[in-house]
């Protein structure tokens, strides 16, 4: 499985002081099947905690996914911060989602070098 962050998630997620460690848990409750909403289109949104707090009052995290081969974090909002994302920001991140999951290595390749997206490894699931 390989997973990414977009750079907008980068940036978000630094600001935010988010662990890769959260992350990376959010795709192995999805690889087990535990997802917390199927938003259609290659979209779901898995919460993630806030360091020392429980998951329903962390981050809700979408995710363009596809089991078993590829997920990148597109998107996050805080429980707080706001309600639920309108239906025009949905279309488009469905759009997204739908695009990342398909993208040939080549391009992933190609958008690792742009610094359109970064790839997570192991080495960062224990930060």
């Amino acid at each position: 499985m390989r997973i990414f962050k977009t750079k907008w998630f980068v940036r978000y997620i630094r600001q935010e002081q988010i662990s890769d460690h959260g992350l990376h848990d959010a795709i192995e409750r999805a690889e087990r099947g535990l997802i917390d909403a199927d938003l259609g289109g290659g979209v779901i949104k898995q919460r993630v905690s806030r360091t020392g707090q429980g998951r329903s009052s962390g981050y809700r995290m979408l995710i363009a996914y596809r089991s078993g081969n590829r997920a990148v974090f597109i998107y996050s909002i805080a429980e707080n911060d706001r309600g639920n994302i309108n239906e025009d920001e949905l279309t488009t991140l469905r759009e997204i989602g739908a695009a990342w999951p398909a993208a040939q290595p080549e391009e992933l390749d190609h958008a690792i070098k742009e610094g359109i997206l970064e790839e997570m490894n192991d080495d960062n699931k224990n930060k």
